[in-house]
């Protein structure tokens, strides 16, 4: 990987002294061509330097996604804040273009080699290669779950292979699976040593004090055997936590979510930019879709409906007519042949969906009149889809923390199952997007809709 990466910093240095200069390299002032050449070598040097720094080979970051990403960009940007300080300092006339073509160049390259490495990883961590052996110990109930959460994510790089769960009598296996589990605390490192774990993940339980934590973290292996200690407040991300150690006790402060300042203006400011754009790239898709709708049956080319937005506020949102002129009044026909588990309905084969309708909802054509709800403010490019009014109704517990962003076109449970996904994951995924939300994790979001759109994956 870390030759990978030289080697996208080199191309980048070198494409931009390129084109910047050509492969005469005229006259540069009081550096010469050399002189380049010799900042080029240096400027890489400092770069990879500074990807070692900022830890994105640590195996916990390499494969990680956004977290990954977000290093990188620090990583690059740090370099060339530092070129901008060294160049002040020392007097040195950089030409402009050169690190203009080099950033971006960079980073980009950076950035597509990560994500090329990335995706094997995931393959060969999914196929059981380069994973880490896990044992799980902790109370009965946090050790299923948290198996269950990486079972379900193979390629999430940990692979359980045993479980310990203190005091009582326990069945032979994690429930649902061929785990085996014990309750035998006191052999915890051996039986990580026969069963050639590396890790061992500590869940909570009120039979494992601290004290007895400690002196088992005391045991482990220096440098083969690991601790991983997950805490109870589950599906918050990374930058929202924050250790802190007061009176010898290490403290994991979680900050609360932002939803409004900056963050939510730069928000806008990419909705408002995007949008605008996309309405005119896919402008010709948009004319020959309404012209395709109106002369199938010559009903109406757009379905406005009212959905919940920002706030539990109701506005009318609109797509390209899939469905036959009356689909909503014979909506209440279908009820019993719902095909979710939860308050929204969902029929894979719905007799309702026009010959044309389900083509563009094949590909997501319908929605994409939606970036004109974008453009005025209803709605964002990502977040939680926006749900009729009738099925808000039926919404319990925390599902409606939903609203406390904008509705979106796309969002991270349309990117991780698309219409496959139960309910209960679905919210799940949303109130995650929720409380985590940012801009990089948006533009993440919108590659994989692309993606998910492309490979026609989950949609009907």
């Amino acid at each position: 990987m870390a030759m990978t990466d030289a080697a996208c910093v080199a191309i980048a240095l070198s494409t931009a002294q390129f084109l910047r200069f050509g492969a005469t390299s005229p006259e540069l002032g009081a550096y010469g061509s050399a002189g380049y050449t010799t900042l080029s070598a240096i400027i890489a040097l400092v770069w990879i330097a500074s990807l070692w720094v900022n830890r994105t080979y640590a195996a916990q970051i390499v494969g990680a996604g956004v977290e990954e990403y977000q290093r990188l960009v620090v990583a690059t940007l740090s370099v060339f804040g530092l070129i901008a300080i060294v160049s002040m300092l020392l007097k040195l006339e950089i030409a402009r273009g050169y690190l203009a073509i080099a950033l971006p160049l960079g980073l980009l390259t950076l950035l597509t080699g990560r994500w090329g490495w990335r995706k094997w990883l995931r393959r060969k961590r999914a196929a059981g290669d380069y994973v880490h052996r896990v044992l799980v110990l902790g109370s009965r109930a946090s050790a299923e779950a948290v198996a269950g959460e990486l079972i379900s994510s193979p390629h999430s790089g940990y692979h359980v292979v045993a479980a310990v769960v203190p005091g009582g009598e326990v069945p032979q296996h994690l429930a649902g699976t061929t785990i085996p589990l014990s309750n035998d605390i006191d052999s915890v490192v051996e039986q990580m040593s026969e069963l050639a774990a590396d890790t061992l993940l500590v869940t909570s339980s009120d039979a494992l004090p601290p004290s007895r934590i400690r002196e088992i973290s005391w045991a482990l292996e220096p440098g083969r055997q690991h601790l991983v200690i997950a805490p109870s407040l589950t599906d918050v991300c990374g930058p929202r936590m924050h250790m802190h150690h007061v009176a010898g006790l290490p403290l994991l402060h979680v900050q609360a979510p932002v939803y409004e300042g900056t963050k939510l203006l730069a928000k806008r400011c990419f909705d408002l930019i995007g949008s605008g754009a996309l309405i005119m790239l896919f402008s010709p898709i948009l004319l020959a879709t309404a012209i395709c709708i109106k002369s199938t049956d010559r009903g109406p080319v757009f379905f406005r409906q009212l959905r919940a937005g920002y706030g539990g506020e109701s506005f009318r949102m609109i797509k390209f007519r899939s469905m036959v002129v009356d689909a909503e009044a014979r909506l209440a026909e279908l009820e019993r042949q719902n095909e979710s588990d939860g308050a929204i309905f969902k029929m894979k084969n719905d007799p309702r969906i026009t010959p044309i309708g389900r083509f563009i909802r094949r590909y997501s054509i319908d929605e994409l009149p939606q970036l004109f709800n974008v453009f005025l403010g209803s709605m964002s490019l990502v977040g939680p889809r926006p749900h009729p009014l009738r099925d808000v109704e039926h919404y319990d517990g925390h599902v409606h923390r939903r609203f406390l962003v904008k509705p979106g076109m796309t969002g991270l449970w349309q990117v991780s199952g698309r219409s496959s996904l139960s309910w209960q994951q679905s919210v799940r995924l949303d109130l995650y997007y929720v409380e985590n939300w940012s801009m990089l994790s948006d533009i993440a979001i919108l590659w994989r809709t692309f993606k998910a759109v492309v490979g026609k994956d989950g949609a009907y």
